[in-house]
């Protein structure tokens, strides 16, 4: 769009009576600033298949009551042509205006004859995707910006399974959204209204309940924190700000941990994020807090989960007695080993059990499950992806889903849910961390003994952020650089094979990745981010040892972000 249309765009908010007068101020304050009216006008907020995802303000690029609104009546119309009495339910996070997005989009379904469950306050993410399955919803929606910087906010929708939409699905509410033109095409009902209708129905603490029981029921040692081991292992916790804080305190204490401590500074709701930089348990600068709380009580594990706690990080101790930050790939292999040599133990192993991971997630987690005699499927980056194979295998019956997660830490036990839940992850690895303490081993022990057993493995991410037009014009340029003049070495290693995954492949729908395979065993991958304006690059290797790894992906990533930073 030129930066005359965004202008005009412009011009028309501020001539709009469907515009209230706060947002038309906020507009007036921006007068003049080509850059800002550009950047806020140049395009309408897009509804991709993670749903909507920006900046918090005014514009058709942001994040606001109208872009909300508009989405939701698209929404409404698709799901009216669905099915005769449509249901969706709704849940929020710890971000600014979550609450206002998450009533104003309940009250525009209202208005359309579509009854909304509302959660009250803050709820994590999965636990919107559990209740969606057990009210038998239609679909539903989480107000939610994950972990990006304060000034975010975003909207998930989610299907009938509780899984988010999967781009056949997505495409559809996207052209329907686009039929809405006008914002007096978006219809509302007051609150009041809503209520007396019965249109709008508010979700309580029975939901909270069944919830925190289908997670606890996770548990594969509900007897190991009965006795003395309960009273000395040590678990510190830290909501980041957001929707964990409760449910992952409640699954803890039903799982038998009775000394939890919850960051105090971290504990309470707070959508400015004020004591980090980020609220991403992917960074170990979040954890700074919790690892000197963790000193203080001797800690035997940290686990950090984001504002809207789908997503969850670990921290435990080295030999050293140093808290180091686990990657999401190194606890994913922990609890997958954890998982099925319990099952295994057990005798509950299935003979078709299948663990779900995405094609830029580690190999050594599929190592491990291999050697359990499970299968590995591969899925596109995002949860929806490895819902959508257990939705799948639900039907056929063919496969008994096991364990999905991604690089990202995000990671799902059960079929409860049909996204990544860091309630559960949290369940998990403090019961493996516990289990393994009872014979005197630490995570840190069992990870050491998995790279001898399966190899070093070790991966890196590099992203870099492109904001704007510019930006995304850069990251255009970088993924066709390295589309179209793919290099016959990179690092002195020959590349065996580069997989395009823009035209689909290997039975994967189609997306904007390419995936490099290199002679040692080694890969990259390019990937612009769905949910940032961001270009991610992601490295693997295996080596003979923990130095020899760390020295290949030190000359991969040399040499491949040398040629991205050079484009970008």
């Amino acid at each position: 769009m030129s930066l005359q249309a965004a202008h005009e765009r412009y011009e028309a908010w501020l001539n709009d009576p469907y515009i209230d007068e706060a947002t038309k101020e906020e507009l007036r304050g921006i007068s003049g600033q080509k850059k800002e009216i550009e950047d806020r006008f140049y395009r309408d907020l897009e509804f991709g298949t993670g749903g909507l995802r920006g900046v918090m303000g005014a514009g058709t690029n942001r994040m606001n009551v109208y872009t909300v609104g508009k989405a939701t009546q698209g929404l409404a119309e698709w799901l009216l042509q669905r099915e005769s009495a449509p249901s969706v339910v709704i849940a929020h996070d710890s971000r600014n205006r979550s609450p206002e997005f998450a009533l104003h989009a309940a009250l525009v379904l209202a208005a359309n004859g579509i009854k909304a469950y509302l959660f009250p306050s803050l709820r994590p993410t999965p636990q919107l995707s559990y209740t969606v399955r057990s009210l038998k919803a239609s679909g539903g929606i989480v107000v939610t910006a994950s972990h990006n910087p304060p000034e975010y906010n975003g909207y998930k929708v989610y299907g009938a399974d509780g899984c988010q939409l999967v781009p056949a699905a997505a495409e559809q509410v996207i052209a329907a959204i686009r039929q809405v033109q006008s914002f007096d095409q978006v219809k509302r009902l007051s609150r009041e209204e809503a209520e007396q209708k019965g249109l709008l129905q508010w979700l309580g603490e029975r939901e909270d309940q069944d919830y925190v029981k289908a997670v606890t029921a996770q548990s594969l040692n509900r007897e190991l924190l009965q006795g003395e081991l309960g009273e000395r292992f040590a678990v510190v916790y830290t909501p980041l700000h957001g929707a964990g804080n409760i449910p992952v305190r409640e699954v803890l204490r039903e799982a038998g941990f009775r000394r939890v401590s919850v960051v105090p500074e971290q504990e309470q709701p707070d959508g400015y994020f004020s004591t980090v930089k980020s609220p991403n348990p992917e960074e170990r600068e979040a954890f700074e807090l919790a690892i000197e709380l963790a000193r203080k009580v001797d800690a035997d594990i940290i686990i950090g989960t984001d504002p809207d706690c789908d997503r969850m990080g670990a921290v435990v101790r080295n030999h050293e007695g140093e808290y180091v930050a686990l990657t999401g790939n190194q606890s994913g292999a922990l609890m997958i080993y954890y998982v099925l040599s319990q099952l295994k133990e057990q005798g509950r192993l299935p003979e078709n059990g299948v663990v779900v991971k995405t094609i830029v997630t580690s190999e050594m987690g599929a190592d491990i499950a291999r050697h359990f005699g499970a299968e590995v499927v591969n899925t596109l980056t995002g949860f929806k992806y490895i819902g959508e194979k257990m939705t799948q295998y639900e039907k056929s019956g063919e496969k008994t889903f096991l364990f999905g997660y991604e690089e990202s830490y995000g990671y799902l036990t059960g079929t409860y849910a049909r996204d990544k839940d860091a309630v559960v992850a949290s369940l998990l690895i403090c019961e493996a961390a516990a289990y393994y303490s009872r014979q005197g081993k630490s995570l840190y022990d069992v990870l050491l003994e998995l790279y001898e057993q399966f190899g070093y493995y070790q991966e890196h991410l590099e992203s870099r952020t492109l904001k704007g037009i510019d930006g995304v014009q850069k990251i255009q340029a970088i993924m066709e650089d390295w589309r179209t003049n793919a290099p016959a070495e990179v690092a002195g290693v020959t590349v065996n094979r580069v997989l395009d995954y823009q035209g689909g492949l290997d039975g994967l729908p189609p997306e904007n990745v390419l995936k490099f395979l290199l002679a040692d065993g080694s890969w990259f991958c390019l990937r612009p981010s769905g949910t940032e304006p961001k270009i991610k690059v992601y490295f693997a290797v295996k080596g003979s040892s923990r130095e020899d790894a760390s020295a290949k992906v030190a000359r991969l990533t040399k040499a491949v972000m040398g040629r991205v930073d050079q484009v970008g």
